[in-house]
């Protein structure tokens, strides 16, 4: 996985939570710009930290418990 992969899950993550942080701004009925600036900020803090986690995950080959938890229970729920 290339670094273009890298910078589309970023973008993924940082999208759509800037754009749920705005609009909880926006509902709040904050509009000033500096509240959206620190929504944008707080998303892109969190997507770092996000696809951060993902890329030293896929690094270091650790593999996904809950997936595998899943892939188990469904072989043994699979009829004979």
């Amino acid at each position: 996985m290339g670094a273009v992969f890298w910078i589309k899950r970023y973008l993924q993550a940082a999208v759509p939570l800037f754009a749920i942080l705005a609009a909880v701004e926006w509902i709040k009925g904050s509009t000033a710009r500096e509240d959206y600036l620190s929504a944008g900020a707080w998303a892109l803090i969190a997507a770092g930290i996000f696809t951060y986690f993902a890329w030293r995950r896929y690094r270091n080959a650790v593999a996904c418990g809950m997936c595998d938890n899943f892939a188990a229970a469904s072989k043994n729920d699979k009829p004979s």
